[in-house]
């Protein structure tokens, strides 16, 4: 029988069976019905942040920004994340959570973002960046963490049911399907997608993650491409992970109003992912069951929190608590109102 048994090799899940293993332990498997990355991790944007409007998530952020630093180009790239506001209502809310994250430590600034090349900004009122944060290979870092975790003697089984094998502990970390192994958890997909364009000359090496004041944003993949993603006007509740064209041509027009010299660029991919929500946007982390310990309900920011959470879990499974504060997160908090929901989902 294994000790642990980690269902789900996206980031998350691949963070914890790495630190488990890091940590000394033995007996760990980690089981993926399909295979690494092969869910919403392999879907993501790939953006590393720690702008977040609420003191829990943005420490969960800053715990994560060093393992990201620490893994480096290609892997991880520190490009600065540039927020920008367009009206006064989005200039007060922009300054009132640099106000939070400054006080929590994080080395967010005013900028002229005027200073982006090709970067358009005669209606924007204000920016703020954080030059720690950046772009990351969502795909490329788990495979990093699951290469480390295998060679610290942690059992990869893919195309692999979790629920098939024994285990003394087992850590759901499935993402949207963590309630099919731990039901009555309060999470519902919601359909999020993605659209990259190229190629596109001339684009800076060190292009920030770009955040307009209405939730659009864009990113440089390699050499010659955006990425491009923004919350839709009307949530799609559901697993259908298909893509809305009108959505893309949107994207698309918003992407040559604020960056010219993209217009035009001919669309390389679109794709459909889920988001593992919760009813306040936070994770849940920690003792759902019997012998059953969760991480999941990331809703959309799984990625950039897994390096913190998979050395939180791991210390509160190997040591019974963690050096990080993890109260936050508990399920239990679902049984009275939620009193920190999380407005930066991107």
């Amino acid at each position: 029988m294994a000790r642990f048994v980690v269902a789900g090799a996206g980031a998350v899940g691949a963070s914890i069976a790495y630190h488990l293993a890091l940590r000394g332990a033995r007996g760990v498997v980690l089981a993926d019905r399909a295979g690494i990355a092969a869910g919403a991790t392999g879907k993501a944007m790939g953006g590393v942040r720690q702008q977040f409007s609420t003191a829990p998530e943005v420490r969960l952020a800053q715990a994560s920004v060093r393992l990201f630093r620490e893994l480096g180009p290609p892997l991880f790239e520190p490009v600065g994340y540039l927020f920008l506001a367009t009206t006064p209502t989005g200039l007060h809310e922009l300054d009132r959570r640099a106000e939070l994250q400054r006080a929590l430590g994080v080395p967010v600034e005013s900028t002229d973002a005027a200073s982006v090349p090709g970067l358009r900004t005669d209606d924007v009122l204000g920016a703020v960046v954080c030059r720690e944060d950046g772009i990351a290979e969502p795909t490329a870092v788990t495979r990093e963490l699951v290469r480390r975790a295998a060679e610290r003697g942690v059992e990869v089984r893919e195309r692999t049911d979790a629920r098939e094998l024994d285990a003394k502990v087992l850590v759901v970390a499935c993402g949207v399907r963590s309630p099919e192994l731990v039901p009555d958890l309060p999470i519902r997909p919601l359909v999020r997608q993605l659209v990259d364009v190229g190629p596109i000359l001339d684009i800076p090496e060190a292009l920030p993650m770009i955040v307009e004041e209405t939730g659009f944003h864009f990113r440089r993949v390699g050499r010659d491409r955006l990425r491009l993603a923004m919350g839709e006007p009307t949530p799609r509740w559901g697993d259908d992970e298909t893509v809305d064209e009108t959505l893309v041509e949107d994207w698309r027009a918003r992407l040559a109003y604020r960056y010219p010299q993209a217009q035009g660029a001919p669309i390389v991919s679109a794709w459909a992912g889920l988001y593992d929500m919760t009813p306040d946007a936070h994770p849940i982390i920690g003792w759902a069951a019997d012998g059953a310990y969760v991480a999941c309900g990331f809703s959309g920011h799984g990625f950039m929190q897994a390096p913190a959470v998979g050395e939180a879990v791991a210390e509160e499974l190997l040591d019974g608590d963690s050096a990080f504060d993890l109260s936050p997160y508990r399920l239990e908090r679902f049984a009275g109102d939620a009193a920190f929901p999380e407005t930066m989902v991107l």
